[in-house]
Formats: C-alpha cells, sequence, structure tokens
C-alpha cells in the first residue's frame, strides 16, 4: 500500500515544484560619470593648489540616485596612471586639491561617481591645470585700503606736528614725576624705581626704561639719590646706560652711582622680599613701580604704602592692575605706559605717531558702529539694509 502511495505522490509532482540547481547573475550598475569638469589654478592663493569644478552625474539626486560621494584623480601624465587624490560628497560640485608638489608643472585629473556599494562610474573627460603663485589676493582689498588710510594718519599728524603741538590728554602719573622726586628731596629721602621682573625683550620693560630716563634726569637735577634693584642681569645693564645717559643730559656725572643700579634675584618672590626690605630699611621718598608685575605686585606696592612714599605704578599686566590702583597714588594703565616716551619727550614724530594711532581706532570703532547699525536694521527683515548688510560683511571677510 505504501508504495502505490509513494508512486502516486511523484506523478503529481510539476516540473515547477521538483528541486532544479539555480545560479543568480548579479548585474552590476554604474552610475553615469559627472561632466563638464574643469582645473584652474586656485586663485588668491601662495600655489601649491589646483581647483577643479564639474556638474554632478545624472544619478546624483536624480536618475537611478544612487551616487554618494566623487573621488578626485591625478596624473603627471594625460594618458595617466591617475592616482587617488581626495573625495567629496554627493551634490558637491568642486575639490581643492592642495597636494600639487610644484608650481608650474602640468597636472592632469579625472573625477569618478562611487555608489555605496563602492562602484565607480567611467571617468569623466581629462583636464589639466598649472599651480601658480599670486602676488596679491584680491579678496583683501578692505585690508589694503585699511592699510593706507592708517599710513596717511601717520603721515599727516606727524606733520602737523612739525608745525604745532599736538594736544594728547593729560596722564596724570607723568605729570606728577617731577612732583614725586621733588616730594624725595624735600624729605631728604632716595627715589625707588622698580622694573618689574619683566626680561629686557618684553615691551613694557622697555616702556619703563624710557620712563627711568626722565625720573633719573629729575634726580640728577635734583641731586636726589636714585636705587634700583633688578630681577634681570640684561635689565640692569640697560638700566645702568640709562641713568648715566639721563645725568650726563642733566650735566652732573659726578653724581652718577652704578652701584646703586644692582642685580637682585631672578626669584620672584626672592625679588619681592629683597625690594620690600631696601624699603623698610631706606624709606625711599618716591617709589616708582613700572614694568611687568604679578603676583608680587600687592605686597610691593603695600610696603610702600607703609613707608608713607609717593608712588606711581605702571604695568601692562591687567591682572595685576586693580591692586596698583588701590594701593598707589598714580597708575598708568597699559597703552599709557607706551606713549610715555611720546608724552615725555614731545618729539614730533613720536607724538604723531601717537595721534595717527587714536585716528585709526577712532575708524575702527565707526567700522564697527556702521556694522551694528547694518546688522539691527537687516535684523527688522529690511530688505534693503539686509543686502547693505550682507555686502558689509562680505568686504571684510573675504579671503
Amino acid at each position: 500500500m505504501n508504495v502505490i502511495l509513494a508512486f502516486l505522490f511523484l506523478i503529481q509532482q510539476t516540473p515547477d515544484t521538483l528541486p532544479q540547481d539555480t545560479a543568480q547573475i548579479v548585474q552590476v550598475v554604474r552610475p553615469a560619470p559627472p561632466t563638464e569638469v574643469i582645473a584652474k589654478d586656485t586663485p588668491n592663493d601662495a600655489g601649491g593648489s589646483i581647483s577643479l569644478q564639474w556638474k554632478v552625474s545624472e544619478d546624483d539626486g536624480k536618475g537611478k540616485n544612487i551616487v554618494i560621494l566623487y573621488n578626485v584623480y591625478r596624473s603627471d601624465l594625460a594618458q595617466g596612471p591617475f592616482e587617488y587624490v581626495g573625495t567629496v560628497g554627493a551634490g558637491r560640485t568642486s575639490y581643492d586639491d592642495p597636494s600639487v608638489e610644484k608650481d608650474g608643472v602640468e597636472y592632469y585629473y579625472v573625477v569618478k561617481a562611487q555608489t555605496k556599494d563602492k562602484v565607480e562610474s567611467e571617468p569623466s573627460n581629462v583636464v589639466s591645470a598649472k599651480a601658480q603663485a599670486q602676488w596679491f589676493h584680491h579678496g583683501r582689498w578692505a585690508y589694503l585700503v585699511l592699510g593706507i588710510l592708517f599710513t596717511l594718519f601717520f603721515v599727516l599728524y606727524i606733520n602737523l606736528a612739525k608745525g604745532k603741538e599736538l594736544f594728547i590728554r593729560k596722564i596724570a602719573g607723568l605729570d606728577a614725576v617731577e612732583e614725586a622726586v621733588g616730594r624725595s628731596t624735600e624729605m631728604g629721602r632716595p627715589v625707588l624705581f622698580v622694573p618689574g621682573i619683566g626680561l629686557l625683550s618684553d615691551i613694557a620693560t622697555i616702556a619703563a626704561l624710557t620712563i627711568l630716563g626722565k625720573v633719573a634726569k629729575k634726580t640728577a637735577e635734583y641731586d636726589t639719590r636714585i636705587i634700583m634693584p633688578n630681577y634681570d642681569p640684561l635689565v640692569m645693564s640697560a638700566a645702568q646706560e640709562v641713568v648715566k645717559q639721563s645725568y650726563m643730559e642733566a650735566g652732573r656725572p659726578d653724581a652718577f652711582n652704578e652701584k646703586d643700579i644692582f642685580y637682585l634675584t631672578q626669584d620672584q618672590f626672592g625679588f619681592a622680599a629683597g625690594v620690600d626690605g631696601i624699603m623698610l630699611r631706606e624709606k625711599p621718598g618716591a617709589i616708582f613701580f613700572q614694568g611687568l608685575f604679578y603676583a608680587e605686585s600687592l605686597i610691593l606696592a603695600e610696603t610702600g604704602h607703609s613707608v608713607g612714599a609717593i608712588q606711581i605704578a605702571g604695568t601692562t599686566a591687567v591682572t595685576q592692575l586693580p591692586f596698583f590702583i588701590a594701593a598707589c597714588d598714580y597708575t598708568l594703565i597699559g597703552e599709557e605706559m607706551f606713549a610715555a616716551s611720546s608724552y615725555l619727550s614731545r618729539d614730533p614724530v613720536m607724538m604723531g605717531s601717537i595721534k595717527g594711532e587714536d585716528a585709526a581706532k577712532l575708524l575702527i570703532i565707526l567700522i564697527v558702529i556702521i556694522g551694528a547699525i547694518l546688522g539691527i536694521l537687516g535684523g527688522l527683515h529690511l530688505s534693503i539694509f539686509q543686502s547693505w548688510f550682507q555686502g558689509f560683511v562680505n568686504w571684510f571677510a573675504r579671503g
């Protein structure tokens, strides 16, 4: 009976239900290549770069919609072989090749589209270009115009200063130099000048030496001793020469004592302790803190205040200014130190440069104000101001 049932089952099988050996054929689908590829030297650069542009593949965002990126290949020869240099994502139509080895040499490029299955299109048309350096960045006209204006400001004010004295607002700390030295002379006490813990390469230290020259000339005229402990040996040597020159200009080279300008130590708080000891022993009538100061500033200023000295401080260290302002009689803030040489000497070139700098700052402030106003009006969705603001920003932002 079982044999009969098996026979009936077999004769009911159709060809479609019988097991067959099958093989699946996978068809590789290539995307369309990008078209109208062009290559040119990257503009406004120092050379070493070539820019490429193209139209996207027909299968990028449309058609088969299978392109996910574009690969860029480069060769020294038109016929290849081409080496991979970079990739950009789908929808992009440009690529900058910054790896060009030599300027003035012809390089050849092709671009291929690629799918997520890493199937590349046929190469695009072969294009070529040479990298060249440009003399001028055409996107930076704003900086050139501002540079010319600033130069004109300096030249104009220097010429004006040669004809008449230009006004510079009073700097109380510098005007008080004569008063401070005179007070020390009346009290029969020395003047103490502390140049801070900066090095000779620090601009604040150089400014301090300029002020030192003025102070030393006054001490020479009043026959008052000046004491100057130093943190750096090079600053000490420079200070000795400055003071010596000031005494010679005052006609008192015999009163110059090189030993009063001495090296103390390069340990920060050792220097502070040493200067405090000098204050307590010598009890100076006037103390000048000019230069770079850090955590020791308040220690020095409080000790100077305790001995009853008139104190004139000046530093570019913003974090130390509050301590000097609180503990000293006068404080030169930031750029007032740098203006000291011009303010004290009244030299026309120096005075003109100070006024030119002020004019340049005023121009920058006006530019910022104009930009802010245009930005506010543009934010109110006033179309004409939006376009003006965008043009204003682009003029300064290019490059």
